[in-house]
């Protein structure tokens, strides 16, 4: 009898294990569906250009709007160079005015319905305007030997620059320009980025080192970031929200070190710093991904490959973008979120051609 119910237990017990979720193992077919459902990077085929590019900047409204912008090295000097993305395939846009002579292109912006992008003509700055109209020209009130940098959002715009005189920051206000001045020992402006008309950032070279600088509607003045010792600045990235990031790159013991700082745009917190293990990586590209993690590409240890990182608090990760055949150097040069998916822009140098452009997806 005892043998008997031995038999008829250990018989329940393996019925339970068929049938209980506890016991069940996970099926082949389970296991291919969540590793599916994990993004992977893909290539996206770009229209080749005619000669070797440099890319400025990507800009990405939604899913079905990007523009990637730059300028070829041809034999006579730079030309510009422009491609949207159309949520299906990139293709080359010359119907821009001043397509057809050098110069070249560089931040691309969104402003209500439209974009704009800075446009060095020939020497001459202008801010191109694309509507469904098509596109247009908004020439700067003056020339200037170099143009830096450009920011717009609906309502204002800036360019930053320098003439024979020295630093020159440009408004638009709407209706025309104005010429802004910068705090006292402000050598020239970096770079610059908005959010608002009335909250706007730059970052300068000054008499005391890097300077941070926030417009607040009515004037320029030092933010007062408490920048790490040693170091330099690559870009600012302003949110909707408010919230702020910059990167950089601080120098001690012979090597730089990448490091971030963030605050959540609410007066009376503090900026916190860290220091992600990036290496020296320039942090120009860094971008908010859909997942809510920052992004942006680094210097890959495959030369037949893009590699990204991907950092998420004190956590950071890396991805590679798919492989190329007879790749030598993939440079992903600009990220940008576009709906659900990350777009990245750049170069890739295939043995025995020239470095063209590139372009690849993650997610989406």
């Amino acid at each position: 009898m005892n043998g008997l119910r031995a038999v008829v237990v250990c018989l329940v017990l393996a019925c339970a294990a068929v049938v209980s979720p506890s016991f069940a193992a996970p099926s082949s077919a389970t296991a291919p569906r969540a590793e599916a459902a994990r993004p992977r990077w893909s290539a996206l085929p770009v229209p080749p250009a005619s000669a070797l590019v440099t890319v400025s900047d990507l800009g990405a409204r939604g899913p079905d709007e990007a523009w990637a912008s730059g300028y070829e090295h041809a034999a006579d000097g730079l030309r510009p160079m422009l491609y949207r993305w159309d949520g299906t395939e990139w293709s080359r846009d010359t119907a821009f005015p001043g397509a057809a002579g050098l110069g070249w292109l560089g931040k691309v912006q969104f402003v209500g319905d439209e974009v704009w992008i800075l446009h060095d003509h020939e020497g001459t700055g202008q801010i191109l305007r694309r509507s469904a109209d098509g596109w247009s020209a908004l020439p700067l009130p003056r020339t200037l030997r170099t143009y830096q940098d450009f920011a717009a959002v609906q309502g204002a715009a800036w360019v930053v620059g320098e003439d024979d005189t020295g630093l020159k920051v440009l408004r638009h206000d709407g209706s025309g320009w104005a010429e802004q001045p910068t705090p006292d020992g402000v050598h020239f402006l970096m770079g610059i980025t908005a959010r608002t008309p009335d909250e706007a950032w730059a970052w300068a070279d000054a008499a005391e080192g890097t300077m941070v600088l926030r417009w607040d509607g009515t004037a320029w003045r030092d933010a007062k970031v408490p920048l790490p010792p040693n170091s330099n600045m690559h870009t600012i990235l302003v949110e909707p929200s408010g919230r702020v990031t910059i990167g950089g790159s601080q120098y001690g013991d012979g090597a730089p070190r990448t490091y971030l700082m963030t605050w959540s745009g609410r007066a009376g917190d503090d900026w916190r710093t860290t220091y992600p293990p990036l290496g020296d990586t320039y942090t120009e590209a860094i971008a908010r991904g859909p997942d809510g993690a920052l992004w942006l590409p680094v210097r890959s240890d495959r030369a037949f490959q893009s590699k990204y990182a991907r950092i998420d608090g004190s956590r950071t990760t890396f991805s590679y973008g798919p492989t190329r055949a007879n790749a030598i150097d993939v440079k992903p040069r600009a990220l940008a979120r576009a709906g659900s998916a990350l777009l990245s822009f750049g170069t890739a140098e295939i043995y025995g051609s020239k470095p063209n452009v590139m372009s690849e997806r993650l997610g989406g």
